[in-house]
């Protein structure tokens, strides 16, 4: 039997770096760091810590650039990124199931 937290990734395993890379694995486009803010509930200062965090793993891009005089961020999550969360969120899934199981038969 394998062990069910076999997978865990405990890179983006504490919840922002999850919540980051949850929304950005949800499709391939850039998205803007105001995005990323407002969807996971995150300051300013925590999500350039764990984004930083996350670029130095190779698990996201940062693009950095400007609209008019504005500057701007974007994020994006690498493949190797993609593959991680993937895994990741599997583990959980098996974590949940197991957990599950046991509640509908405590023999096991």
């Amino acid at each position: 039997m394998t062990d069910a937290s076999e997978g865990l990734d405990p890179v983006i395993h504490q919840l922002p770096k999850l919540s980051i890379c949850a929304l950005l694995a949800a499709g391939p486009q850039w998205v803007e760091f105001r995005t990323v803010r407002e969807t996971t509930g995150l300051s300013d200062s925590m999500v350039s810590k764990h984004s930083r965090a996350l670029e130095d793993t190779g698990y996201i891009e940062i693009r950095k650039g400007g609209i008019g005089r504005r500057p701007r961020t974007w994020f994006r999550i690498t493949p190797l990124g993609q593959a991680r969360y993937s895994r990741h969120v599997a583990a959980l899934q098996r974590l949940l199931q197991r957990e599950t199981d046991q509640d509908t038969n405590p023999d096991a």
